[in-house]
């Protein structure tokens, strides 16, 4: 890699929200400490009728106004980002004080891009099977999905083609296109991600419907369509 060792230490957090003023600053306040080691985080908001805006303002470095839909709310902030690794994080995910200290690791140990354990924020025992599930797929098929804090290298990211714009399935696309180029670091630390569309859908509704939405897009569905079945 040509970045070196102090650029490599700075880390751009990019986060697209929609109505999220209940936890955006629970979220974000996690990262303050991050900003003071040099990470910038950039607020994506998808036009929120709520007071994300406001809660975020005062925690973030900048935050953007587009148009809702989380590829392209990724696409604006990647394009406002400055520094050489990128960090996608969803707004209801809460994180490790050193998960950037983390990154560096493993950035510093050769690897391009990689991904963090996940942890549902729910107590029912259902949701450690779950888990465990997603961790132990994503490493043993290179596939990561958003909720698992997906970091890459800028410079990895550009050539494997940017971020697919795509109203669904960005996440996946965007790990089929990283692992041609190097396999993911599965980072042990854990991210808490909310379990509310777990509990509010109905656990075995969900996992039906993930599983279904990704085994369409292997089929070749579009992802136009799988957005109109998603929501």
């Amino acid at each position: 890699m040509t970045a070196s060792l102090h650029e490599r230490a700075r880390i751009s957090i990019i986060i697209p929200a929609l109505n999220e003023a209940c936890v955006i600053g629970i979220t974000l306040g996690e990262l303050q400490s991050m900003r003071q080691r040099g990470a910038e985080v950039i607020l994506v908001d998808g036009n929120s009728s709520d007071e994300t805006v406001a809660v975020a303002s005062r925690l973030v470095d900048k935050v953007l106004s587009v148009p809702p839909g989380r590829a392209s709310q990724l696409r604006a902030g990647l394009a406002e980002a400055r520094h050489p690794v990128i960090w996608f994080l969803h707004a209801d995910t809460r994180v490790p004080q050193d998960a950037d200290i983390a990154i560096d690791t493993a950035l510093h140990a050769g690897s391009e891009w990689g991904r963090f354990d996940v942890r549902l924020s729910g107590n029912r025992s259902v949701f450690r099977l779950v888990e465990r599930l997603m961790n132990a797929r994503s490493c043993l098929t290179g596939i990561c999905t958003g909720d698992q804090g997906i970091f890459v290298l800028r410079e990895t990211l550009d050539r494997a083609g940017g971020l697919p714009d795509l109203p669904l399935m960005e996440d996946v696309e965007l790990s089929k296109r990283l692992r041609r180029l190097a396999p993911p670091c599965c980072l042990r630390q854990t991210l808490v991600t909310s379990s509310r569309r777990w509990e509010s859908s109905g656990v075995l509704r969900t996992i039906l419907l993930m599983w279904t939405l990704r085994a369409a897009y292997a089929l070749g569905v579009s992802p136009q369509r799988l957005a109109r079945l998603y929501r």
